[in-house]
């Protein structure tokens, strides 16, 4: 038995979850009381026919172009997938089968691929596939890590986090891989860690958060602006689909909780009251109505579920791990 071997390919497997726990103890500086086996952010539910169980760990959720879709990762078996669901939560689809984790999947603007990040081949890297799973492209080849992709709004560029030299910037390709080059701390300023890129719906800006605050900047590198301060920090930002506000999580409140702005960091509005855990990762739908996120127990560990609620905060439901 090659242990050595093995021993690599469980470090590989740590890093996906270890670079969720370092944002989640940096969003959160704390938590609140952890849900029992039953709990959660509505209280608990036994498992539904999705194939859920649970105590599955589901998180980083994408919308569909149209909205009919979430595309999201979960740990349902040992090891993080990607999978696939209607906007309802129902019909569960799993999309990859490698030992190795996936994670941070994302649609196309036209809907045909979805990215995703895995460590299959050692470090993690920027891969795209079919919508149904087929046809596995890989586009990055470095022996950093490489993840969190974000189509741009025509569908011709990938922006994407890489720690390539030392630390997280933002880098960007064209769609099939080519043209790879820094973006900030290098065509634009920069002023730390940079984490989860997100376009503009109109392709002029780019969204993603420096430390613990949320930041844009034109995507010619000018006007490279912060929106909030730290202690009322942002992180993982989510545009609407009409450009005029950014969705984002914040530790401000003791808890991770949602939030939402205008562009211009003003107009600053707490959007979620979750009773225990925190919510994090939004993803503002299509036609701007709803949001997806990711309800996690207070301090990272257990199951993770994905919620949805309107725009403004009300009707929260969840979305797996539950009955429907």
């Amino acid at each position: 038995m090659n242990t050595q071997a093995i021993n690599r390919g469980a470090a590989r497997r740590r890093v996906a979850p270890l670079l969720f726990a370092a944002l989640f103890t940096i969003a959160c500086g704390g938590g609140q009381e952890s849900p029992n086996a039953s709990g959660g952010p509505l209280g608990g539910a036994a498992a539904g026919s999705s194939g859920a169980t649970g105590s599955e760990r589901d998180g980083s959720p994408s919308w569909s172009p149209d909205g009919s879709k979430i595309v999201f990762y979960g740990e349902r078996h040992g090891n993080a997938e990607i999978y696939v669901m209607n906007a309802d939560g129902s019909d569960v689809v799993r999309l990859t089968d490698d030992p190795a984790n996936e994670g941070y999947p994302a649609f196309s603007p036209d809907g045909r691929r979805i990215s995703f990040d895995s460590d299959r081949e050692g470090a993690f890297e920027i891969y795209t596939m079919n919508a149904d799973g087929n046809d596995v492209r890989r586009l990055t080849y470095n022996p950093a890590n490489d993840v969190s992709a974000a189509w741009s709004p025509d569908g011709s560029q990938i922006a994407w986090m890489s720690n390539r030299g030392g630390h997280f910037e933002v880098w960007l390709m064209n769609a099939d891989g080519s043209n790879q080059r820094q973006f900030t701390g290098a065509e634009a300023p920069s002023e730390g860690t940079h984490w989860f890129p997100q376009w503009s719906p109109d392709g002029e800006f780019m969204a993603f958060h420096v430390n613990r605050d949320v930041y844009t900047v034109r995507t010619d590198g000018s006007e490279y602006t912060r929106l909030t301060v730290d202690p009322d920090d942002g992180m993982l930002p989510s545009w609407t689909p009409d450009g005029s506000r950014i969705v984002f999580m914040s530790g401000r409140t003791g808890a991770t909780e949602i939030h939402s702005m205008n562009v211009d960091g003003n107009d600053q509005v707490r959007l979620t009251h979750t009773e225990m855990g925190e919510s994090v990762d939004p993803r503002v739908s299509p036609d701007g109505r709803q949001i997806v996120y990711t309800w996690v127990p207070a301090g990272g560990a257990g199951a993770k579920h994905l919620m949805l609620m309107n725009a403004d905060g009300t009707n929260v439901r969840q979305l797996t791990g539950t009955v429907r």
